[in-house]
């Protein structure tokens, strides 16, 4: 299935501006492709949003591109090495991709936070949220490499 990596990387940012975390906005652009209802992808994908759970470890837009990946490369036997290696390598892939156009792949680092990890609760989507985190664009570019990566495959 071929898809539109610019249209899914705008639709991405738009469900970001929704409301949805970062790793529900990348998922749930593809929740389609993957064959998966959207209430149950926003529901999987919820707590990789703020590098999993606030921790601000891997950005949960990086998180999202690997869900999709999971969904893409299965895995689901334990001592399938060639689905495995071929679902990490993908997984490698978009990482890399991810860290060339951005630096980081780590949300502290890519928003300049000192903190291991946050205060569980969310921040409050304002504009001032919106001015001092470019996770908007995070989640748009992230859609966009994988939109590529599935137009990529064979």
């Amino acid at each position: 299935m071929k898809v539109n990596p610019q249209e899914r990387a705008t639709r991405a940012k738009e469900l970001f501006l929704e409301g949805y975390n970062c790793a529900q906005s990348v998922f749930l652009a593809y929740a389609d492709v993957v064959g998966m209802e959207s209430e149950l992808a926003a529901t999987i994908s919820a707590p990789f949003g703020g590098g999993m759970g606030r921790l601000r470890e891997v950005c949960g837009a990086v998180s999202g591109m690997t869900m999709v990946a999971g969904m893409l490369y299965p895995n689901s036997q334990p001592n399938d090495t060639p689905r495995k290696k071929a679902t990490y390598a993908a997984v490698q892939d978009l990482a890399e991709r991810f860290r060339a156009e951005n630096g980081y792949i780590v949300c502290r680092e890519l928003l300049g936070l000192a903190t291991q990890k946050d205060n569980p609760t969310p921040s409050e989507r304002t504009e001032e949220y919106y001015k001092r985190r470019p996770c908007a664009e995070y989640v748009e570019i992230a859609a966009r490499i994988v939109g590529e990566k599935i137009n990529s495959m064979e």
